[in-house]
């Protein structure tokens, strides 16, 4: 049986990241929220809603553009149309697996309903994070409260709801000296991009109202950690390449991300490896 309600859940994780799409798509430019459409703005067919069947359909690009130049017509080719990008598909699919593999890894869950919902917000703002650099009001400021309410109705167990807002205190404090820092660091350094925006503030918020304050203090950990190993890969990379440029701010969100869902689904499994370490 549980099979079959995985399979469930990952086809509802494929329409879930569909809804993903389209957020990620009209929120960053504040239009109201539409169907999914095409990069040109035109309204994609009912059976093309979704990246993955768009793509498996051959109908990636929007009906203006496809006409744009018909087979065989003029003597030299007009330039690529602008298509929907893979990220429409892979998220989807990153959406549908994830809810499958949360089924079956954690069926037993008394909040596994909250979780799916948790895995999506993360999923739509490390998105619109890296391709825009931004975290959205729009997104947050509704998920902490959603996370207030679970962790009101639906506190893990030996855990009170004060321990999820000193959480959020937590993640707030902590993140906003060093939202702090970056804007004094930027300004010592004459750049006028801030190392670390207000946006990482309020997500870190966010991930102290999901998990707790003790939670949130080894998600802050994980957080560091991750940064600045992802910090380092992106410098060396660059300066292989020749492109390396100083005081280049990165995208912070993700990892916030990544230190949040490893102390979300995997707490026990960190207590258990720190406590074996200590001993």
């Amino acid at each position: 049986m549980e099979p079959v309600v995985a399979v469930m859940a990952g086809l509802g994780g494929l329409l879930v990241g569909g809804v993903l799409n389209v957020l990620a798509d009209d929120l960053p430019a504040r239009a109201r929220i539409r169907p999914p459409r095409y990069p040109d703005g035109s309204q994609r067919p009912l059976r093309a809603w979704l990246g993955l069947s768009a793509f498996a359909l051959g109908m990636r690009e929007g009906p203006s553009e496809a006409s744009a130049n018909p087979a065989g017509e003029g003597l030299a080719a007009a330039p690529r149309p602008e298509r929907l990008g893979w990220r429409h598909p892979l998220l989807e699919l990153t959406t549908g697996l994830a809810f499958a593999g949360l089924t079956l890894a954690f069926a037993d869950e008394p909040a596994l309903w909250a979780w799916y919902v948790y895995v999506a917000i993360l999923l739509l703002i490390t998105v619109i994070d890296i391709e825009h650099r931004l975290i959205l009001f729009a997104v947050i400021l509704p998920s902490c409260a959603f996370a207030v309410v679970v962790a009101a109705i639906s506190p893990a167990e030996g855990r009170a709801l004060s321990e999820y807002l000193l959480g959020g205190v937590a993640g707030f404090l902590l993140f906003f000296a060093m939202f702090l820092g970056g804007v004094a660091f930027s300004t010592l350094t004459r750049n006028e991009e801030v190392a670390f925006g207000f946006g990482d503030v309020m997500l870190a918020t966010l991930s102290g109202l999901m998990l707790g304050w003790r939670g949130f203090i080894f998600a802050a950990l994980i957080t560091v950690f991750a940064g600045a190993v992802g910090a380092v890969l992106y410098m060396a990379g660059r300066a292989i390449i020749g492109r390396y440029r100083r005081f280049t701010p990165l995208p912070y969100g993700p990892y916030i991300v990544l230190g949040t869902l490893v102390m979300l689904l995997f707490r026990e499994e960190v207590q258990r490896l720190l406590q074996s370490s200590y001993y």
